[in-house]
């Protein structure tokens, strides 16, 4: 089973970029789906984004659709989440999850410790 690790996360002003990556542990890495989750203060954690081990099919929640972009590298066992046009209501604790058997946005077996995304105006 891999073990994943989120880039740090950071305070950013409202229209900002800004990019997450998850670096995977172990060699089974591009067998999973990868996926990034959030949960806003005071709400439940929600799907943002997911993509397939080969990264040729990606799906997103509505609200972050055209303005986030999930990629993956296999040859270094990372995923990313490019976030741009940021609003007050991305801010949230992000985690990156896995799956190697079924759907990450169903069933993650494997989750990243969190990172915080601060959204200013």
């Amino acid at each position: 089973q891999v073990q994943l690790v989120e880039s740090e996360g950071g305070l950013v002003q409202a229209g900002g970029s800004l990019r997450l990556s998850c670096a995977a542990s172990g060699r089974t890495f591009s067998s999973y789906t990868m996926g990034w989750f959030r949960q806003a203060p005071g709400k439940e954690r929600e799907f943002v984004a997911a993509i397939n081990w080969s990264g040729d099919s990606t799906s997103y929640t509505d609200s972050v659709k055209g303005r986030f972009t999930i990629s993956r590298d296999n040859a270094k066992n990372t995923v990313y989440l490019q976030m741009n046009s940021l609003k007050l209501e991305d801010t949230a604790v992000y985690y990156c999850a896995g799956a190697r058997y079924g759907s990450v946005r169903i069933r993650p077996e494997v989750w990243g410790q969190g990172t915080l995304i601060t959204v200013s105006s």
